[in-house]
């Protein structure tokens, strides 16, 4: 079997607690947060061709370090 890799800073404990506060969100919720993140002068949101994720992925990794 195939071990996951998890990002730095991230447990299967941490994981779990992810899986379960979004498990448990009603869509109300979900909404208020996908707003909230909208809203947020820290962050952008951009439509890319999906054929383009890869390459951007790898970009935003290289200038994170």
């Amino acid at each position: 079997m195939k071990k996951n890799n998890l990002p730095k800073g991230w447990s299967e404990t941490k994981v779990k607690r992810v899986l379960e506060h979004y498990e448990r969100q009603t869509e109300d919720q979900a909404a208020a947060e996908d707003e909230a993140a909208y809203r947020k002068r820290t962050q952008s949101f951009i439509a890319i061709p999906v054929k383009l994720v890869p390459a951007v992925r790898k970009l935003i990794a290289r200038k994170a370090g």
